[in-house]
């Protein structure tokens, strides 16, 4: 692809010869111009997209698919982290109890254990939900991505398809011979 491209930037810098050149403002081009570098891309471009294309709907089920199953794993540490949360407070309540057996030997001591325990479980469930929402915000840019790589791919199929099917048989002939004399003068300045 990065051939096709270099392609363009050499032909948009080519020195006119005498009153024939080509006209890089695409808006005030002539059909023949247009021709010309349609022809190149298609010649070009041809096996480029043809293989390796999924259709729009299955890249979007599978993207969907992925983020609902990271959705499902993040609740599902979610919950381990309830239920940690949960034997947490239960060894807090143990703990409690040990308290008031060893208050005169060590209050302050299981006071900041306690405070420890619970700090430590609040954070790790908010570490948690933070992973969870940045999964699933790196999941939807990464599928808004590929959306619209989709819909710029069909565009530019679209717009090809109405060329080829603007394009008659001696006009094409035409094109492309003059896409052919152009590479061979190309290759010739090149060598």
């Amino acid at each position: 692809m990065k051939n096709v491209t270099d392609s363009f930037v050499f032909l948009g810098h080519w020195p006119s010869a005498g009153s024939f050149g080509f006209n890089t403002d695409i808006l005030s081009t002539n059909l023949i111009n247009l021709s010309v570098v349609l022809g190149v891309l298609i010649f070009f471009g041809k096996g480029v997209c043809a293989d390796n294309l999924l259709s729009l709907s299955d890249l979007l089920d599978n993207r969907k698919e992925r983020i609902l199953s990271t959705i499902r794993n993040s609740e599902e540490l979610r919950g381990k982290a309830i239920e940690q949360l949960e034997k947490a407070r239960a060894r807090l309540k143990k703990v409690e109890t040990e308290a008031d057996q060893f208050r005169v030997n060590g209050y302050s001591e299981i006071e900041r254990e306690k405070m420890n325990l619970i700090n430590s479980i609040y954070k790790t469930l908010e570490q948690l939900e933070n992973y969870k929402n940045e999964t699933i915000q790196f999941e939807q840019q990464k599928a808004i991505n590929q959306v619209r790589q989709r819909v710029f791919q069909q565009a530019l199929e679209g717009a090809l398809g109405t060329l080829n099917s603007c394009l008659n048989n001696e006009l094409h002939l035409r094109t492309i011979n003059a896409n052919i004399g152009m590479l061979g003068t190309m290759n010739e300045i090149t060598d």
